[in-house]
């Protein structure tokens, strides 16, 4: 086994939905090229329609391609289905259990379709379903049953692990709960694809991310490179109008209630902040609810989703 060679291989990928006529047919993957190494998390994050659930249907195996080239570990995912279901584990979006079998029994039943099924008893336990293990599918609370998705996704030692939207009802213990097993998986060797609107959780774990916007990849990199060229900002009220010190950044005031909000917009937050409260002390003027914050991916998300229209946006016109 080639342990270098990328666990997934996407190229030229196209997929388009075919219509009664040409007009009707939509393309929701563009022409998309990406590579997962082993032993990473990568974290697919996307738009309204970007086209991110088209591409992981394609890459898990679940549909064919209309243009271009898949592979996982080397393999065709569709043709080669055999060479490639074994090695990996899926929890998807939306899922549906017998609301009357039991949690354990429905672990043992999955168990026994896997050649090499880790023991029911420590997955639950791990996934923190020990305890209910003995209660139906239809009394778990939505969070416990994403925690069953993806103890039976993990019972097989999957190399690969795509995780949709995985901590989706779970409250923040068993997030970071979900987060720590992850972790675990990823240092037994395990290359994680993970999905999440939680922008936090795509922090936490990703190594690296790919943003998809109109079907095709915009901006990719580890989560440092992606914010790196976003502005950071700071905001402010004041009790009138002040004329600010000079800045680097970009600013913006707007008069509300008896009091100025002031908004900075900068690529030196540490010095314009400086600036800002120097300036306060000088002339004893309190800077009211005062916020400062880095630069952020959930900044990168939004400026991606205004950044064009869906229907022209190509990753050259999505702005640094």
């Amino acid at each position: 086994m080639n342990t270098t060679a990328p666990v997934i291989e996407v190229s030229g990928l196209r997929r388009t939905y075919r219509g009664s006529s040409a007009k009707e047919s939509f393309e929701a993957v563009r022409g998309v090229d990406l590579e997962v190494h082993r032993g990473e998390v990568f974290a697919l994050l996307g738009t309204n329609g970007a086209g991110k659930t088209s591409l992981l249907e394609v890459v898990e195996g679940l549909a064919s391609p209309s243009a271009g080239r898949v592979r996982v570990f080397g393999h065709d995912p569709v043709a080669e289905r055999r060479h490639v279901r074994p090695r990996t584990g899926v929890v998807l979006q939306h899922s549906a259990f017998p609301p009357d079998a039991k949690v354990l029994e429905m672990a043992r039943t999955w168990g026994r379709t896997l050649s090499e099924a880790q023991p029911v008893e420590e997955v639950l336990e791990l996934v923190g379903l020990a305890h209910r293990a003995d209660v139906a599918a239809g009394a778990l609370s939505g969070g416990e049953r994403r925690r069953l998705d993806l103890a039976l996704a993990i019972m097989g030692r999957p190399e690969l692990l795509f995780l949709d939207e995985p901590t989706t009802g779970l409250d923040p213990e068993s997030r970071s709960t979900t987060w720590q097993t992850v972790r675990g998986l990823v240092a037994q060797g395990t290359t994680v694809v993970l999905t999440s609107h939680y922008l936090e959780e795509v922090e936490q774990l990703a190594d690296r991310i790919a943003v998809m916007h109109a079907g095709v990849v915009v901006r990719e990199g580890t989560p440092a490179e992606l914010v790196a060229g976003q502005a950071a900002r700071i905001e402010f009220t004041l009790a009138s109008d002040e004329r600010l010190p000079e800045l680097r950044g970009e600013h913006v005031a707007v008069r509300s209630h008896g009091t100025v909000r002031h908004v900075v917009t900068t690529h030196a937050l540490e010095d314009d902040l400086r600036a800002l409260l120097a300036w306060g002390a000088r002339n004893g003027l309190s800077l009211g609810a005062l916020d400062a914050r880095s630069a952020s991916l959930e900044q990168l998300f939004l400026d991606v989703a205004r950044s064009a229209d869906d229907a022209t946006v190509t990753p050259q016109e999505i702005p640094a």
